[in-house]
């Protein structure tokens, strides 16, 4: 196979197996960077996700090339009478919601998903969102910590901005607060973190209650301190 097709290209791949031919339906899913090279990973019709050697694919055929999805935004007013609140995403599970399209992970969230998922946050703060970085939390080293204080800072000494969230993964969240405490020396306002035990895109997840305890937190807490 010379050149893979798109993830989310849904295709009919052909290979021979001790003698037999296989066909096998299913979506490309993205190349993640752990995966050994040469390998095709599918989605099937059932859900299931398989790796085909590319070297045993006798031929392979594009069914349906991936649709391409607009997204709207809603566009939510800033209210002069609220708070503003700066949420900052390091990435994490929190920050991440599963592309059911193409199999893959995406964490693009902005300050209209957040209202648009969480509408009680409209009657907390006004938000201002940006993604800082998208990793897991056990991946972080002292570089992070170093980018995650410069990342703050400008926002502590922004007055138009009353208090900072910060998401991240739970794994080195104990570990992120306290390294905050000290590298952003005298504080102007409260520093929030949180994170989530699953995805924000599943029903069950904590991710919700979490952010809007947060964004309350940091809306209306008299203090400036970090805390999670």
């Amino acid at each position: 196979m010379k050149t893979a097709p798109k993830p989310g290209s849904f295709v009919e791949v052909s290979q021979t197996l001790n003698g037999n031919d296989i066909i096998q339906k299913g979506t490309v899913l993205p190349r993640g960077e752990l995966f050994a090279p040469g390998i095709l990973v599918l989605k099937l019709e059932n859900g299931y996700n398989v790796g085909i050697s590319e070297a045993k694919i006798t031929n392979i055929s594009v069914v349906t090339q991936p649709a391409q999805v607009q997204k709207t935004k809603t566009v939510v007013e800033h209210n002069p009478d609220l708070p503003t609140i700066a949420f900052v995403s390091f990435g994490g599970t929190i920050s991440s919601r599963l592309d059911y399209k193409t199999g893959g992970v995406v964490a693009d969230y902005d300050a209209s998903d957040f209202y648009e998922m969480m509408p009680e946050l409209a009657g907390i703060a006004n938000i201002q969102s940006s993604s800082a970085a998208n990793m897991m939390s056990e991946d972080m080293t002292f570089v992070d910590y170093e980018h995650m204080a410069k990342t703050l800072r400008p926002l502590l000494a922004d007055d138009s901005i009353n208090g900072i969230v910060l998401t991240q993964g739970t794994d080195t969240l104990h570990y992120s607060t306290a390294a905050m405490s000290f590298m952003l020396g005298s504080l102007t306002k409260p520093v929030v973190f949180t994170a989530s035990q699953r995805s924000i895109d599943r029903g069950s997840s904590d991710a919700f209650e979490n952010i809007i305890c947060a964004v309350r937190a940091a809306a209306s807490w008299d203090g400036a301190a970090v805390d999670r």
